[in-house]
C-alpha cells in the first residue's frame, strides 16, 4: 500500500462492523490510514458475536452530531447495517457492490454511509468501492431536489 493521501470529499470518516465484518473493517481502517485519511474506529475491538443494529445506530448518530462527516460499516451482507442506519434521520446508508452502484449512491442520493457485505464482497474491491465512496462528490442540481424529499 502507498502512502499517498487519498483526495476524499470528506474530512472525517468513521467506521463500524458487526463481528463478520470485523476482519474487513480493520483491512479497510488500516489502507485509509496509510492514505492519511482522519478515521474514527467506532467497534467493535474484537470477533466476539455482536448485535449489527447496535454498531450501525452508534454510527449513525454521530454522523447526525456532525462528530463525522461520513461512515463506512461492515456487516455479513451489509444490508442489516444500512436498514439498521437510515433509520436515523439525515443518514442515507447505501450497500454498494460494483463501482457503478458506489459512485452512483454519492452522485445521486448523496449518500453519506457506504455499508459493505464482507461475506459477498471481495476484499480488494471492498478497498477499491471505499475509495471511490470518499473521492465522489455530490452532483446537486435535479437530484437535490430528490434527496431533499428522503
Amino acid at each position: 500500500m502507498s502512502n499517498i493521501k487519498l483526495n476524499t470529499k470528506f474530512k472525517t470518516v468513521c467506521i463500524a462492523s458487526d463481528h463478520a465484518g470485523y476482519k474487513l473493517k480493520e483491512i479497510i481502517k488500516n489502507h485509509l490510514i496509510d492514505k492519511n485519511v482522519s478515521i474514527f474506529d467506532m467497534g467493535p475491538f474484537n470477533e466476539n458475536s455482536v448485535d449489527y443494529p447496535d454498531y450501525a445506530k452508534k454510527l449513525a448518530k454521530r454522523i447526525k452530531l456532525k462528530k463525522s462527516d461520513a461512515g463506512i460499516l461492515i456487516c455479513g451482507s451489509g444490508t442489516g447495517m444500512a436498514i439498521s442506519a437510515n433509520k436515523i434521520k439525515s443518514i442515507r446508508a447505501a450497500v454498494c457492490y460494483n463501482i457503478k452502484s458506489t459512485r452512483l449512491c454519492r452522485q445521486h442520493n448523496n449518500a453519506n454511509v457506504i455499508s459493505l457485505g464482507a461475506r459477498l464482497t471481495k476484499k480488494t474491491l471492498c478497498l477499491k468501492l471505499v475509495e471511490v465512496f470518499l473521492k465522489t462528490k455530490f452532483d446537486g442540481g435535479r437530484h437535490l431536489r430528490r434527496v431533499k424529499k428522503i
